[in-house]
């Protein structure tokens, strides 16, 4: 990936901030690239349902259905994003939940979220 390329990311989470936070630190980085906002898992299944993203930043904890149960999901729709996961909880027993998917996620990041964070997640974006 060289700094040119366009990508399209869709956030997801169910914090207003994070998602804010998010899309500023990328923006920062790809001005170009185009960002895509959901709230819950069930927006995000509904957005990639019209539009094609690269990468799918997941929260794992929201109300509805978790972003576990949304990568699963997302991933089945569109299998070609690369998928990083969002947690305040990065704890072994959720490192193990994550990995039992048999889903590759660029980046597990632990929240809040942080500049150190999403370069992490786009670091593992490249190829």
């Amino acid at each position: 990936m060289t700094q040119s390329q366009t990508k399209t990311v869709l956030i997801v989470d169910d914090s207003t901030l994070s998602r804010m936070l998010i899309r500023n630190l990328i923006v920062e980085r790809h001005p170009d690239w185009t960002i895509l906002e959901a709230a819950s898992g069930e927006a995000a299944l509904e957005l990639v349902g019209t539009t094609r993203p690269d990468l799918i930043t997941l929260d794992l904890n929201m109300p509805g259905m978790n972003g576990l149960e949304a990568a699963v999901a997302l991933n089945a729709q569109c299998p070609s994003a690369k998928l990083a996961v969002l947690t305040a909880n990065v704890q072994d027993s959720i490192r193990q939940k994550v990995q039992a998917l048999g889903i590759f996620f660029v980046a597990m990041v632990e929240k809040p979220v942080t500049r150190a964070g999403v370069d992490k997640i786009l670091f593992g974006l490249a190829p």
